[in-house]
Formats: structure tokens, C-alpha cells, sequence
């Protein structure tokens, strides 16, 4: 058996210095191989061969005395070296001499003084330190070393059993092959004893629970067991088990938790390096890529990216470059794919090709799958033919679904990142169109890519598209909220003129008697008329030059802290001002607009789920939707006439279901309010185009403006000759300026007179000429509110779309 020499171990040099100067570890640590020379005389009373070999042992040990002694020199144990080795066949089976990582060490001191081959060759260095690095800082080794050394000496001492097992692994690199390899180190105290000098203290009941708790404490034993009167002598047996496959795995694992594994150059390498320990292939180089609708984003091998985003730097091509591939035949088959040599193939696409100049020969490629569906691909490759076999492939397959999440959780990034931009520079985007600006975002991303500078996006337009316009308009809303303003502002103003008059009642001064007068001057002009500016006007004023003065008027006479507290009391918390009327009026508002909204956003899921069109809709003093339908929006460009006529219809039944539900709901607000409805008629597609600077849609072209216009001004328009307003309340008026555009809706008019929706009265109108548009005419026709003796109002049940809503 080949005996190694003296060495030492440590996890380097920085450890073994924290050990060194480390405060805490006082006990006196003495190498001794009387526990070993101890068993084998126990053994010695065997008849057995093996009492036998224990005798010649000890005879051996007599002519040796100074074995059993405190060894302070390990050249002791170089003198007796055969005899040595013959002990330690009681720690080193003679047959896993050459197979296994044994050392025996000085106790608690990290030193070496016997070690088999394996141990000597990857975790000796020549320097005696151990090669590697381990997964404890410095200050929890030294922590860990007094903990063990607490257990050991409380069990032995005081029969306590202390669990101390905290998985030490080392890590070290394979001077063959380059490759890190992990042991896990067990530590085995059965041929250590404690002696100690004295009698054996008790131990208190509150350290003996704190040995379960706080063992990790370096004052636990102080007190009791000064470390002055404790010898540790023997020597620890320490076994290094290689678990290089599961620690690669458990760290793969955590390595891939992190969102910028796969886009980080750094850690895409440190990713690709665990592959090559995984499968001890030290040339073996990842490549990674992944599927965006046509597109596959590859990243190879570990080179050029260095972003936060799979897309910024990675090679960008499409399904059809892979087409025939060993790529594509394996996402096809649905299972890893190996290929012993990619020149021996008989027939290769460019994909290979490129691959060989690249200097591939063999490669595994696997399809990456998140929820049954294919998201990439994963290739390992190796300049060696034949370096990579099926004895791979339970390797390969434990790692798949690591990278797949990490993949599919890349992806989900990119698209957060695109969203990210459609929202920066597009706010809310409707689903039926995302698509087009989802293209959009990509391509500039792409372009970004290729140019290393940030791309102008393409413009985005929708050709041929037909619009449908609604609004529903609360009437008289500006001379209600005026109203309301007007009685807050007068109510403010009274409760300060009243603090005023009660400070100047006690104290008649100048000063108070001016300011009183322009409250006065204040309340005479508000009560005449409210104008655009006296709202912020008159809150600045009382908040200036009334309110600055209470905290001094307090102590002018008992009725002005009263009439202040009143003031105080009258004002909204959050606004600093008298807010009841205002408050009133704007419940009332909110709770019809909601009300609408609400309706309105019910019955457009019912009309996407008859043709997909984009919506949008506005709430202001009312509710206005606009929608627009046509083969542009759709990405298969799917389309017929028969959809638009069927959302003109659901539009008009949709506008009196509002007007039934805003009549229903008129009293129960606290300032009722009306409202009015109205629908524009466009006969002729428009084309639209997305504008960055507003992000809105836009109309194109003079005709199209005018529709546009129209819009703006139509809920003002009035019947010609007369000063009558088109938008009535409990009426809906159809603006159009084609005949075929009114016959149209007078077949729908009908249809919804026969269903009990509207009145049979029906009016067509000429109205006067807006600015810049003429020729326009309008349908105006009653709708029916309510169900004879029924409250509910009548809606969409008559057509079995009815919605619940509050």
C-alpha cells in the first residue's frame, strides 16, 4: 500500500487564516493515535484471525512506544510507516485504497497527516492545502469548527447528543480535464477523546436547552467549561463523496431561477460550464433558442449577449431557414436528437453547414416544451465526432425542463418588454388590433439589434375600415356643475364673513371691517355669476387672506372660536374647501356614467363574440364609444359586410338599452339628471392611422377629416330653422348624409318598432349647417322606456343577448 506524506488541508488560504486568528476556538487540539492503537487492542481478545492480526499489532505498537504518545512531529509517522498503514487498515479498507477520498486529519486543526492517493491528487495541493473552494464563509467555518467541537466534547462528557450536520461540499478543478468537480466532506470524531482537567461541572437546564438552540453560540460552554481545562486529542477521519451530478443539477437549478441566465453573457457561459462538469465533455459549448410566433430567436453558445432581454442580441431568423434541419426534425419528433458526425450526413441544409464551419462534428438537439407546447430548442455540440452518445440522454433529459422554464420565462419577459413599449408608446391597446403593434414593437426591436441604436417604429395604419360613432350626453351638465359650484362658493364664503363679523364684533378693527367688505364684494359677484377663473380665484383668496388669520382671531371673543370651527368643519378633508353641492352633483355623474359604461362594456362582450372589431369609449359628462370594423384589423384579414350591418344593429338596440337604463336610474340620483343619445352614420370606409405624439387613432385624408368634424360638433347641431337641439332626452337621433345610409337604418327602426323598442313615430330631419359641414340629416325617433307594468327596462331580451347589470 502506498503510504502518502504529510499534508495539510484547509478550504485556502483565507480560510485557514480565519481559523488561525479565529478568537473563539480555545481548545488545545493534540494529534494522537492512541484511540486507534486503543481499538485494535479491544480487538486483540478476538480467537478470531482478525484478534489475531491485532495481537501482532500490538507487539508491533510495544517496540513503538512513541506512538502512543502525543505526536507533536509527523515525522514519527514517517519512521514507523509500516506499522502506521497496518493500524489505519482499521480506517482505510486496503481494497478502496485507490478508489476512494479518505484523509486523517489533526483534530479541528485541518491538517492532513494521511491520505489515500485520490485525496492527495484533487484536493491536496503541493502546498498541503486543500484544492477548492467550499460553501461556507469564512466566518461560518470557523462558526461550524466550534460547533463541532461543542457536540463532540457534550456528548462525550455528558452524554448529550448535539445534531451538527451541515452539507460541506468542496469544489475543485480536475487538472486533466479542466472541469469542476464537487465532494461532499464527512467528518468521523470515533477515534477523538476529550479529557478534561478537574472535576466535571453540572450543567444548568437553560444551557443544556441552548446546546438544541444556540449551538452555534461561541460563549455556550464558556462559563461551565472554560476551554483552558479541555484537551481534544485523536485525529478526525474526513471522506470526500463525489456528488459533482446532483450539485450540478441543484445548481443549475438555482443558477436558472435568475431572470438574465440565459441573456447574460457571464452567466450564459457559467450555465454552459455546469453542462460541460455535467456530462465531462470540457469542450461541449449550449446553444439555446427560442420560438416567437415565426420567428426563432437563437442564442449561441454563449456569445454576444450581454442585455437584459432574450431578443437584444441574439441571431434573429425564421422557422422556414430551419426547414429540413436537425432542428426541425427534432421539435417534429418531438424528442432529442443526436448526430454523431454532422459531415457524414448525407444530405445537410445550410443550418449545418454554417454549424460545421463553426467547427461542430457532433451535436444533441432536444425540443424545449412549456405546457405541451414546443418554445425552443436546446442543442449541446462538441468539435469531437461522437462525443456526445445515448448514455447522454438521461443527463439531457433531467435538464430540459430547467432551461424550458427558463426559456419560457425569458419570453415572457420579452413580451412584458413589448407590452412595456405598446403601453409607453401606444397607452392601452385593444386586443382585436394588438397584433399589429405587437409586429410593430418587434420589428423595431429587431432593427435595434442589427443597428445597436434605438429604431423608429413603422407607421401603423388600418386601410378601409368602417366606423361606428355613439354618444350619450347628460343635457345641461355645465349649468348644473355651474349651479353646484356657485352654492359651494356662497356657503364658503358665508361661514368666513361669519368668523369675520364675530372677530370684529369683539374687537371693531379697520383691518377686520376691509376684509369683511371684500368677502362682501365676493359674495354679490358669485351670487350674480360664477366665471371660469372663481373657483381657484376664491379658494386662493379665503385660503390667503382668511383662513392665515383664525389661529390669531381665536382669543378676540368666545363666538369666534365657534364660527371658526363651523368654517373648519364645512370643509372637504382632501380638497380644503366647501365641497357638498359639487359633491352632490358629481355622484350623480358618476354613478349614471358608470352606469352606462357598465352596460355598455357587458354588451360589447356579446358583440366581439359576433365579429372581432376594435372599441374604445370615453367618459366625460357622458359616454361615447367608438368602434371600428374591417378586413385591415383582422390579421387573417378576414371580413364581410354581413358584420357591419350586424354591429349597426347591436349599436342601436345597445343606445336604447342606455336609454332605457338612464331613465330607470334618473330617481334615484340626487340631482336628476337627463340624458341625450345619438349615432353617426359613415356609409364609406375611412382609413385610420395610429398617431405617436397623441397616442390615438386618427382618420387619413380630406373626406375622412370630415367625419372627424362631425363628431366634434354634431351633439350641438340644430333642426334647421328652428333653435331647437337634434338631441333630445328619451330620443334617438341618427345623423347621416346618404340616403342609402338613412334606408338602412330605417329597416332597422322598423325591425326594433316591431320588437317594442322604439315608437312608431319617426322623424327625418334637415339640420342647420355645422361649421364646415353641410347637407347633413338626422332620423330621430322615441324610445320606449319601460315594459308595460314592468321596471325593467327593455333591452336585449327580445334577442336573447340580454346582460346583468346593476
Amino acid at each position: 500500500m502506498d503510504s502518502p506524506t504529510p499534508t495539510a488541508i484547509s478550504r485556502s488560504s483565507d480560510i485557514q487564516s480565519a481559523l488561525r486568528a479565529d478568537p473563539n476556538f480555545r481548545f488545545r487540539c493534540e494529534l494522537s493515535l492512541a484511540p486507534l492503537i486503543a481499538f485494535w487492542a479491544q480487538a486483540a481478545g478476538d480467537p478470531s484471525a482478525r484478534g489475531a492480526l491485532a495481537r501482532i499489532v500490538g507487539e508491533e505498537v510495544e517496540r513503538a512506544p512513541e506512538l502512543l504518545a502525543t505526536i507533536e512531529d509527523t515525522g514519527v509517522i514517517e519512521r514507523h510507516r509500516e506499522l502506521v498503514d497496518t493500524l489505519m487498515t482499521a480506517v482505510f479498507p486496503p481494497a478502496a485504497w485507490e478508489q476512494e477520498y479518505i484523509a486523517a486529519l489533526v483534530p479541528f486543526q485541518l491538517r492532513a497527516f494521511y491520505a489515500t492517493p485520490l485525496m492527495r491528487r484533487l484536493l491536496i495541493a503541493r502546498d498541503g492545502t486543500l484544492q477548492g473552494r467550499v460553501n461556507l464563509s469564512e466566518p461560518m467555518v470557523a462558526a461550524m469548527r466550534l460547533a463541532y467541537a461543542h457536540a463532540l466534547i457534550v456528548r462525550q462528557l455528558y452524554g448529550i447528543a448535539v445534531d451538527v450536520d451541515y452539507p460541506i461540499i468542496c469544489t475543485v478543478t480536475d487538472p486533466e480535464t479542466g472541469l469542476d468537480l464537487h465532494y461532499r466532506m464527512l467528518f468521523d470524531w470515533r477515534f477523538e477523546e476529550v479529557v478534561l482537567d478537574g472535576t466535571l461541572p453540572p450543567l444548568s437546564e437553560e444551557l443544556r436547552q441552548g446546546l438544541h438552540t444556540n449551538v452555534l453560540d461561541p460563549d455556550l460552554l464558556r462559563q461551565a467549561l472554560p476551554p483552558e481545562r479541555i484537551v481534544i486529542r485523536g485525529f478526525t477521519i474526513l471522506r470526500a463523496v463525489e456528488v459533482t451530478d446532483q450539485e450540478v443539477l441543484s445548481r443549475l437549478k438555482r443558477d436558472l431561477i435568475d431572470r438574465e441566465s440565459i441573456v447574460s453573457l457571464t452567466r450564459f457561459q457559467g450555465l454552459q460550464g455546469r453542462l460541460r462538469t455535467l456530462f465531462r465533455r470540457p469542450e461541449l459549448r449550449l446553444g439555446l433558442a427560442a420560438l416567437e410566433g415565426d420567428r426563432v430567436l437563437v442564442l449561441n453558445y454563449g456569445s454576444r449577449h450581454e442585455h437584459a432581454c432574450i431578443f437584444a442580441d441574439s441571431s434573429h431568423l425564421t422557422t422556414a431557414d430551419f426547414a429540413g434541419s436537425v432542428f426541425a426534425r427534432a421539435v417534429k419528433s418531438g424528442q432529442p436528437l443526436i448526430v454523431d458526425d454532422l459531415t457524414a450526413l448525407p444530405e445537410r441544409t445550410p443550418i449545418e453547414e454554417e454549424l460545421i464551419q463553426y467547427g461542430v462534428r457532433t451535436m444533441a438537439v432536444a425540443p424545449l416544451y412549456y405546457q405541451d407546447r414546443v418554445i425552443g430548442t436546446l442543442d449541446l455540440t462538441s468539435p469531437r465526432p461522437g462525443d456526445f452518445t445515448a448514455t447522454h440522454l438521461p443527463k439531457l433529459h433531467e435538464v430540459l425542463p430547467l432551461f424550458s422554464m427558463a426559456v419560457q420565462r425569458s419570453m415572457e419577459e420579452l413580451n412584458a418588454r413589448i407590452q412595456t413599449q405598446i403601453k409607453e408608446r401606444f397607452t392601452a391597446i385593444h386586443p382585436v388590433v394588438e397584433w399589429r403593434f405587437r409586429k410593430a414593437v418587434l420589428d423595431a426591436l429587431e432593427q435595434e439589434g442589427a443597428s445597436s441604436g434605438a429604431s423608429e417604429l413603422e407607421p401603423i395604419v388600418f386601410e378601409g375600415v368602417y366606423p361606428l360613432y355613439a354618444l350619450s350626453d347628460i343635457r345641461g351638465s355645465s349649468t348644473q356643475r355651474t349651479l353646484a359650484i356657485q352654492e359651494d362658493l356662497l356657503a364658503q364664503l358665508g361661514l368666513a364673513r361669519d368668523v369675520v363679523e364675530a372677530a370684529w364684533t369683539a374687537r371693531p378693527l379697520p383691518a377686520l371691517d376691509e376684509l369683511r367688505y371684500r368677502i362682501d364684494k365676493h359674495i354679490d359677484r358669485i351670487r350674480h355669476d360664477v366665471a371660469s377663473g372663481d373657483e381657484a380665484g376664491v379658494t386662493a383668496f379665503l385660503r390667503a387672506e382668511v383662513e392665515g388669520l383664525f389661529d390669531r382671531l381665536l382669543d378676540f371673543g368666545p363666538a369666534v372660536p365657534e364660527r371658526v370651527q363651523a368654517y373648519r368643519s364645512a370643509l372637504d378633508p382632501r380638497r380644503r374647501a366647501v365641497y357638498r353641492q359639487r359633491r352632490v352633483f358629481e355622484e350623480s355623474v358618476t354613478r349614471l356614467t358608470e352606469a352606462i359604461a357598465s352596460y355598455l362594456d357587458l354588451e360589447e362582450q356579446a358583440a366581439q363574440s359576433m365579429f372581432p372589431h376594435y372599441f374604445e369609449k370615453q367618459k366625460t359628462d357622458g359616454v361615447d364609444h367608438q368602434i371600428f370594423v374591417g378586413a385591415s384589423l383582422m390579421e387573417d384579414g378576414r371580413f364581410d359586410r354581413l358584420y357591419l350591418k350586424n354591429l349597426r344593429l347591436w349599436q342601436l338596440i345597445v343606445v336604447c338599452g342606455i336609454a332605457a337604463r338612464s331613465e330607470q336610474l334618473l330617481r334615484a340620483l340626487p340631482v336628476p339628471l337627463e340624458t341625450t343619445h345619438l349615432i353617426l352614420v359613415q356609409h364609406a370606409p375611412l382609413d385610420i392611422h395610429f398617431r405617436f405624439d397623441e397616442k390615438r387613432f386618427d382618420v387619413d385624408g380630406a373626406y375622412d377629416i370630415r367625419y372627424e368634424i362631425v363628431k366634434k360638433r354634431i351633439d350641438k347641431a340644430l333642426i334647421r330653422s328652428t333653435d331647437q337641439r337634434l338631441t333630445q332626452p328619451g330620443r334617438i337621433a341618427i345623423v347621416y348624409a346618404q340616403p342609402a345610409e338613412a334606408l338602412e337604418y330605417r329597416g332597422y327602426i322598423e325591425y326594433l318598432q316591431h320588437l317594442g323598442y322604439l315608437g312608431l313615430e319617426v322623424e327625418d330631419l334637415e339640420l342647420e349647417e355645422l361649421q364646415g359641414v353641410h347637407g347633413l340629416r338626422a332620423l330621430r325617433v322615441t324610445v320606449t322606456l319601460r315594459e308595460a307594468g314592468g321596471e325593467r327596462p327593455v333591452a336585449l331580451s327580445a334577442l336573447g343577448l340580454e346582460r346583468t347589470a346593476s
